[in-house]
C-alpha cells in the first residue's frame, strides 16, 4: 500500500475512533495547514474555513508544491452530522485559479512534451469528512478538479488532510447571529414606534 494511502487510512481511524469518545466544538472560523497529494505533485498549502449559513461553510486554499504546481480555491460546502453535529460530512464545489505544468502528447512521434508555469482556471468538486478535537479542525478530502482552460489533462484529483486551529466557536458566531436579528428587530420596532404614535394622537383627537 502506497504511503499515503497508509496515513490516510490512519486518519480515518482517529476521526471514527474519536468521534464515539470526544467531545468536540463546531466552529465557526478556522484556519490551518493543508497537504495534498496526487499522482504528479505534494502540495503544502493554508486553508480556511468560514461558517455562512447554519451548515454551509465557505472554504479557501491557497496550495503549492514549491516547483512546478501552486493554485488558489474558493469551495462552497455544505455539511451533514454523522454521529453528531460535531462529526460532519460534507461535500460542494467552487472554482480555481493556478500556475500548473502541462502534459501535451504527440501521437505522430509517442512523444509527451511538458510545460510549465501554465495560468489555469478550473471547476472544483470536494467531499470529505472533518471532526474537531480539542480546538483543532481535522478532516480529510478528496478534491477533482475540471480544467476549463490553460492545462492539457481534463481532469485531475487530489486527496487532502488539512489540520485547522478554531479561531471562532460555533457558539460564538451564534451568539454574535443572535444578537444581530435582536438589534434588528428593536430597530425596526423604533423605526416603527413614530407612526403608531401619530396613529394614537389621530385616534384620541376623534
Amino acid at each position: 500500500m502506497p504511503v499515503r494511502y497508509r496515513y490516510i487510512t490512519l486518519v480515518l481511524f482517529l476521526i471514527l475512533v474519536s468521534g464515539s469518545s470526544v467531545l468536540a466544538q463546531r466552529y465557526g472560523t478556522s484556519a490551518g495547514l493543508r497537504l495534498g497529494s496526487n499522482d504528479l505533485s505534494r502540495t503544502v498549502g493554508i486553508s480556511v474555513q468560514q461558517r455562512v449559513l447554519k451548515n454551509v461553510t465557505v472554504e479557501g486554499i491557497i496550495q503549492s508544491d514549491f516547483s512546478r504546481n501552486s493554485g488558489m480555491h474558493i469551495l462552497l460546502e455544505k455539511h451533514h452530522p454523522i454521529i453528531s453535529k460535531r462529526f460532519n460530512y460534507y461535500y460542494g464545489g467552487g472554482f480555481s485559479l493556478g500556475r500548473e505544468e502541462s502534459f501535451i502528447k504527440n501521437r505522430d512521434t509517442k512523444e509527451i512534451t511538458q510545460t510549465y508555469g501554465n495560468a489555469t482556471t478550473g471547476i472544483d468538486l470536494i467531499g470529505g469528512i472533518e471532526m474537531t478535537i480539542a480546538g483543532t479542525n481535522i478532516s480529510i478530502d478528496y478534491k477533482p478538479n475540471f480544467n476549463m482552460a490553460g492545462r492539457e489533462e481534463f481532469f485531475r484529483g487530489q486527496v487532502g488532510i488539512s489540520a485547522r486551529m478554531v479561531l471562532v466557536k460555533g457558539r460564538e458566531q451564534d451568539k454574535k447571529w443572535r444578537k444581530k436579528a435582536r438589534d434588528k428587530k428593536r430597530k425596526n420596532r423604533k423605526s416603527k414606534a413614530p407612526l403608531f404614535e401619530n396613529l394614537k394622537e389621530k385616534f384620541k383627537r376623534n
